[in-house]
C-alpha cells in the first residue's frame, strides 16, 4: 500500500518528531534537532511523491525516481545477493552470516544502529534512496512545503549528491571502499567480486531518477568523469594507507591479473616477453588502472599539478610493488599522494570543459593505445569506458557525422575484448585502440 509522503516514516514520528518537522521546516528549530533516522525507500513511494509511473516535466524533479528504483535499478537486489548461492557459499568460507555480518551489510544494506531505523525501516530494501540521499526524518515532510529548497535538506542533513566530488565519495564508498566498509583479497578469494568503477560510465548505464544535467551544462558527463578519476585515486591511496595498518601485503591492491590468468607456454607469454621493469620478477605490482587513464586527463587539464601528482603516485608505485618495502613508508607516501590527489580533484571539479577539450582528451587517450594496453585488462577497462563517454559527449557537441557507426562499433569492439579478463591480449586490444583513434574526426 502506498503511504502519503508526509506521514510515512512510522507512528513514532506521527505523535512527536513530525511535530517537530513542521516547525522546522518553519525555520523555528536548528538544523539536525531531532536525531536523524532511516525510514526506508517506502516513504518516498508515495505517487504525489516519488512513486509515479511516468516522469513529471513540470516539477523540479521527475517523481518516479522511486518507481524508477524498484523496478529497473540493480540496487534493490543488493540484499537479496546475499541470500543467493554465491553469498551463502561466501558465507560458508568466510565462517559468518551474510544477512547479519556488518561486512556484507554495509554495502548491500543500510548497516545502522537501532536507534537510526525508524519503524519503517527494512534491511531487506537492499541500497535504496537512503544510502545516497542520507537518512530522511529530520527533511522528508519538510522537504515537500512550500517554498522548501535544496539547501534547508541539506542543513537537515540530506547529502549532496549534486557536489561531484561527493557524489564520487559516496559511490566510491562502496564501489572501492573507505574506513569502513572493505573487500579484500580473502573476500574475492571467497567469491566476492573484484572491484573497480568509472563513475561516468557507471552513472551511464544506471536507470536514471535525476535529471541528466546536459541542458544546464553540456559537459556535465565528462565534468563527472574527471572529477570522478580524480576522486577514485584519491581513496584508492587513502585505502593503501590504511590496510598498511592491518597488513601488508593487502593483494587486494595489487595487479589481480599479473597471478590469475591463462597460462600459456613461456614461448606465448606476453607478460615474458614485456618483462618486469621496475620490480622484481615475482612480485605483482599495483593496479595502475585508477591512475593511468587520470594522469593523461589531469596533465591536460593542470599540467603543473599533474607533474606534482606523478612525482608522488610513482613513489607509491614503487614501494607497493614491492612485497618487502617498509609499510610505515607506504603508508605515509600514499597519504603524501593522497593530499595531492585531493588538491587536483579540487582543480578538477572548478575546471572549465569545453568541446575542444572533451574532443582533445579523446583523442590523447586513444593516441595512448600502446602504453594503456600493456598495463594489463584493468588499465584497457578504464581506458574503454573514458572512450566511451568522451565520444558520446563529443558526438552530442558536435552533431553526429557519418562516421558515427563505425567508431561506436569499434568502442564496442574494445568492451568485447574485456568480456574474459584472464584471457586479455594487450597487442590486439593495442590494434583495436589504434582502429578507435584513425576514425576519429
Amino acid at each position: 500500500m502506498m503511504k502519503p509522503c508526509l506521514f510515512s516514516v512510522g507512528s513514532s514520528l506521527r505523535n512527536r518528531d513530525t511535530f517537530l518537522l513542521l516547525l522546522a521546516a518553519g525555520g523555528l528549530l536548528q538544523a539536525q534537532t531531532v536525531p536523524a533516522q532511516y525510514t526506508g525507500p517506502g516513504s518516498c513511494s508515495s505517487s504525489s511523491c516519488h512513486g509515479g509511473v511516468q516522469p513529471r516535466q513540470e516539477t523540479s524533479v521527475l517523481q518516479n525516481e522511486y518507481s524508477t528504483w524498484v523496478v529497473q535499478d540493480k540496487h534493490t537486489r543488493a540484499f537479496a545477493a546475499l541470500t543467493g548461492d554465491i553469498g551463502q557459499r561466501m558465507g560458508r568460507i568466510l565462517n559468518l552470516d551474510t544477512q547479519k555480518s556488518s561486512r556484507c551489510l554495509t554495502c548491500h544494506a543500510i548497516d545502522v544502529d537501532q536507534s537510526q531505523k525508524a519503524s519503517s525501516f527494512d534491511r531487506n530494501d537492499g541500497v535504496g534512496c537512503e544510502n545516497c540521499h542520507g537518512p530522511a526524518s529530520n527533511w522528508l515532510g519538510p522537504h515537500t512545503t512550500r517554498g522548501w529548497n535544496y539547501e534547508k535538506s541539506l542543513a537537515l542533513g540530506m547529502y549532496d549528491t549534486r557536489d561531484l566530488i561527493k557524489r564520487s565519495e559516496k559511490c566510491l564508498s562502496c564501489h572501492l571502499g573507505n574506513g569502513e566498509k572493505y573487500v579484500d583479497h580473502e573476500m574475492i578469494a571467497a567469491g566476492h567480486p573484484d572491484l573497480y568503477f568509472e563513475q561516468a560510465s557507471f552513472e551511464a548505464v544506471m536507470p536514471r531518477h535525476w535529471a541528466d544535467g546536459t541542458e544546464k551544462d553540456p559537459s556535465i558527463e565528462v565534468k563527472t568523469m574527471v572529477v570522478g578519476q580524480a576522486v577514485q585515486l584519491r581513496e584508492n591511496l587513502l585505502r593503501i594507507s590504511r590496510n598498511t595498518s592491518r597488513f601488508w601485503p593487502e593483494y587486494a591492491e595489487l595487479d589481480c591479473f599479473s597471478c590469475h590468468h591463462s597460462l600459456v607456454a613461456a614461448k606465448d607469454s606476453w607478460r615474458q616477453e614485456r618483462g618486469y621493469q621496475g620490480r622484481r620478477a615475482g612480485n605483482p605490482p599495483w593496479n595502475p588502472s585508477r591512475y593511468a587513464i587520470f594522469q593523461l586527463v589531469a596533465a591536460e587539464i593542470d599540467r603543473n599539478s599533474a607533474q606534482q601528482l606523478d612525482s608522488e603516485v610513482k613513489k607509491v608505485l614503487a614501494l607497493v610493488s614491492d612485497i618487502v618495502a617498509d609499510k610505515v613508508q607506504i603508508a605515509k607516501a600514499a597519504a603524501s599522494a593522497a593530499e595531492v590527489a585531493d588538491a587536483v580533484a579540487k582543480r578538477m571539479a572548478a575546471a572549465q570543459i569545453d568541446t575542444a577539450r572533451t574532443n582533445r582528451l579523446l583523442k590523447m587517450i586513444a593516441a595512448d593505445y600502446e602504453r594503456i594496453a600493456w598495463q594489463g585488462e584493468r588499465t584497457a577497462e578504464q581506458a574503454t569506458m573514458a572512450i566511451d563517454t568522451l565520444f558520446i559527449a563529443s558526438s552530442r557537441a558536435n552533431g553526429k557525422t557519418g562516421n558515427d557507426g563505425p567508431v561506436r562499433a569499434a568502442i564496442n569492439t574494445l568492451f568485447q575484448l574485456l568480456q574474459n579478463p584472464s584471457a586479455y591480449n594487450p597487442q590486439t586490444f593495442a590494434h583495436q585502440m589504434k582502429n578507435v583513434e584513425a576514425l576519429l574526426p
